[in-house]
């Protein structure tokens, strides 16, 4: 039996990519781990309902596992979660970043804690050829998330395609690495099927700090038809 992975899931492009790297290199995955906020009703940097994270799972054939915690508790329930996986037999974690060294540092951290390694597929690769890659391999996604100091709002809800890339502002990077934008993944080549979802429309939050931060998000909602 081939040793069993879990990987790190926000419902976003990159661990989506990062997944579907490692499924074909052979890696066997069993869990998608997701954070979720404090309700345990969203997930914590992108805002998609674990209603849907949990359709992603279903279609993509993997079972999911949830933490839900505020930013002072992440690191503590993640280990643990890593630890529980850990005694179920899994030994790699699989994470979708790029090449941001200190969330790297962080991930090796967590996981050598738990005696299990850490496996970033997507590590050190140019991120407008893995754009190039995630659409070209047949994955569709929708912006649901944008930051406001980067873009406004006619950005979010909008489908993350060539279009989208061309029309990014030049501080903007084409893979939102550095927190412009998020995305949610409803479909493409390791999918079963289709994520259904319907829209609630656009929603805009303004942070409480000095400044007034506004992150602009795509609300959805799961269709029956999931």
């Amino acid at each position: 039996m081939s040793t069993q992975s879990m990987a790190s899931w926000s419902g976003g492009k990159d661990s989506c990519l990062a997944l579907w790297r490692a499924q074909r290199a052979g890696t066997h995955i069993t869990h998608l781990l997701t954070a979720l906020d404090e309700t345990g009703l969203k997930t914590r940097s992108h805002g998609v309902s674990r209603e849907l994270i949990c359709a992603q799972g279903i279609s993509l054939g993997i079972q999911n596992r949830f933490i839900s915690a505020s930013w002072q508790e992440y690191e503590k329930q993640f280990i643990d979660q890593l630890m529980l996986l850990h005694s179920q037999g899994v030994r790699n974690a699989i994470f979708g970043d790029i090449d941001l060294l200190p969330h790297r540092e962080w991930e090796e951290l967590v996981c050598s804690k738990a005696g299990l390694t850490a496996v970033l597929p997507l590590w050190n690769e140019d991120r407008l050829a893995m754009v190039h890659e995630f659409l070209g391999a047949g994955f569709k996604a929708r912006v649901v998330c944008v930051d406001g100091r980067f873009l406004d709002d006619s950005f979010v809800g909008v489908e993350f395609n060539q279009n989208f890339i061309n029309q990014l502002p030049p501080n903007v990077d084409a893979c939102g690495e550095n927190g412009e934008f998020h995305t949610f993944v409803y479909d493409g080549p390791n999918f079963h099927h289709q994520v259904q979802w319907e829209s609630l429309g656009k929603k805009t939050y303004t942070s409480p700090k000095e400044f007034g931060e506004r992150t602009y998000y795509f609300d959805l909602l799961g269709s029956p038809a999931t």
